[in-house]
């Protein structure tokens, strides 16, 4: 049986999101329709929202559904116009892109907030992005600090909080943010279903002009199957195994080491990610390798073509171009078991073994 260690590219689905979709797919489930079947959708679709929200510490009317994680952002970033965007260099690729300056991170993955202090001081109005936890390394940024720093200098700020929703708590109102992506499938929820939190007194430009669902913040008819499947993922999130996990997964990279060069490792991180280094061999290579021997692993940032990109977030934190495509990320979830991360790091080692002494004997 395969070993699945992705989940921050997307985790398998719980099965308490099936059951709720299932139930919501047995009848027409359009939330805008005023008869019957309208209402019992719409008392479905508000259902969630509240759960959703309650797990934010957000207020109902807070939450716009969204079909990804990425709308979400580019809603965030596209909604206040005027201003002039300011991310980190470790975003996501949905913000990074955009029209931007950078805010540099130290070699440990954190935002440099010093030079966000700096980046605002003139004053201009300002939006600034930063994610909550990086989908790479697994670092947690200092938020409620950057925070502060934007109050200051009248700056409005976004969080990218996808990849941690599931896995750490997540406070929309203790944060201090403006606005925070969350998303459905890194945490057990299908594919289709996001939303962005907006706090209540802040207008915003809708990214999709049509009706009027989601109070005329977001057009289209919701995906009300998938957004009661995301709400059922947030009801059975289970921080108590996610600390099981962090344990397991410390005792691998100690296992690993000193071979392995674990990224962020002085930093706060997410308790189910780890990006570690096998010098002298691609992560491509691993990967591939790694799947023959039936493990799931991600390697550098898969774009939509599948092929291996380098990675943005470790040349941000100044590792070697030749080191950072050495690196390979293990992300547990729900569904790992120790066993699952005791036989992945008994193949890594054996696979770094195995390697060596192939470089070896071809230099000799």
């Amino acid at each position: 049986m395969p070993i699945y260690l992705d989940y921050n590219a997307t985790a398998p689905i719980r099965p308490e999101a099936v059951t709720r979709m299932q139930e919501i797919l047995a009848f027409p489930a359009n939330p805008s329709s005023a008869h019957r079947f309208g209402r019992e959708a719409k008392k479905h679709l508000e259902q969630a929202r509240k759960i959703i929200a309650d797990a934010v510490s957000a207020w109902p009317n807070e939450v716009i559904f969204t079909a990804s994680g990425t709308e979400a952002n580019v809603t965030a970033l596209r909604g206040i116009p005027g201003r002039r965007i300011l991310v980190s260099a470790v975003e996501h690729s949905s913000v990074i892109r955009h029209p931007s300056s950078l805010i540099p991170v130290t070699p440990s993955g954190l935002i440099d907030l010093a030079a966000l202090d700096a980046m605002l001081a003139d004053g201009a109005p300002a939006l600034v992005s930063v994610m909550l936890a990086n989908n790479e390394t697994g670092v947690i940024q200092p938020i409620h600090e950057a925070g502060a720093i934007c109050k200051k200098h009248h700056a409005l700020l976004h969080c990218d909080a996808v990849q941690a929703l599931g896995k750490i708590p997540v406070d929309f109102g203790a944060l201090g943010v403006d606005m925070m992506t969350i998303g459905g499938h890194k945490c057990g929820g299908p594919v289709g279903a996001a939303a962005l939190i907006v706090r209540r007194d802040l207008p915003i430009t809708p990214l999709l002009a049509g009706g009027g669902q989601e109070s005329r913040r977001r057009a289209g008819t919701e995906n009300l199957p998938a957004i009661a499947g995301f709400a059922a993922a947030v009801e059975n999130i289970d921080f108590d195994h996610m600390r099981r996990l962090r344990g397991w997964l410390d005792g691998m990279e100690k296992a690993m080491s000193p071979e392995g060069i674990i990224f962020g490792a002085q930093a706060p991180r997410l308790p189910n990610t780890s990006c570690v280094a096998m010098p002298g061999v691609s992560g491509e290579v691993q990967l591939m390798d790694f799947d023959l021997k039936g493990f799931a692993v991600s390697a550098g940032s898969a774009c939509s073509s599948g092929r291996i990109e380098a990675s943005h977030v470790l040349a941000a934190m100044g590792v070697d171009k030749s080191l950072a495509s050495c690196a390979i990320r293990i992300s547990g979830g729900w569904r790992t078991a120790k066993q699952d991360i005791d036989a992945f790091t008994e193949t890594w080692r054996q696979t770094r073994s195995r390697l060596a002494k192939t470089r070896q004997a071809m230099n000799e």
